[in-house]
Formats: structure tokens, sequence, C-alpha cells
């Protein structure tokens, strides 16, 4: 994972277990589930009673924000079926290395 602290000051404590990643202890993101043909975005803050929200509509203050990079496929060559040349492509497991965790002072 690429940790990017984008100010001075403390950081909200996170753990990451495999695919997901625990801020402070509460909440728990899947980054594997958000993975789309895209790259997703997520924007961790807190709220005005001071929990932790995902996205900006009920957060006052960043957080922490999640990048992850558009999915990834393989495509079989040779084909797992000749007689089906357009075999689906393959999603690559989520690579965790590309993601990317921007951190926000707490202060």
């Amino acid at each position: 994972m690429i940790i990017i602290e984008k100010n001075e000051g403390p950081k909200i404590p996170y753990e990451v277990t495999g695919k997901k990643i625990c801020f402070d202890d509460d909440l728990t993101i899947n980054l594997a589930k958000r993975e789309e043909d895209y790259p997703v975005h997520i924007d961790v803050c807190s709220d005005a009673d001071g929990d932790l929200v995902i996205g900006t509509a009920a957060g006052r203050r960043y957080v922490a924000e999640i990048d992850i990079p558009k999915r990834e496929y393989i495509y079989p060559d040779p084909p797992a079926d000749p007689d089906d040349p357009t075999d689906p492509p393959i999603p690559v497991p989520l690579d965790m290395d590309k993601v990317t965790l921007s951190l926000w002072s707490l202060e």
C-alpha cells in the first residue's frame, strides 16, 4: 500500500488485514468489494460527533482518502475453450501494493 501523509500531525490509527482496512478499530472497508473497472476514490471523514463516515456529505473533516486502481484482467491465451475464442477475461485479484492511502491530520 502506498501511504501519503497530506499534512503534519497525528493520523488516525489503521490496520490492514488482507484486502480490508480498519480505521480506529471502528470503520472497516473491504477494498476488494469496492474495486471496479474504473479507478475508485473513497473519502473517510469524521462527522460533527467525531464518528467516522464514508463520504463527504455527512463528514466535517477529512481523515483519510483511499484510491483503488481500476480492476485488471488477464486474457487467456490460448483460449480455455478452443471452440470459443472469445473467452471472457479473468479478473486479477486486487493488488494492495497499488492502493493509495492518504492520511490527514486529526488536529
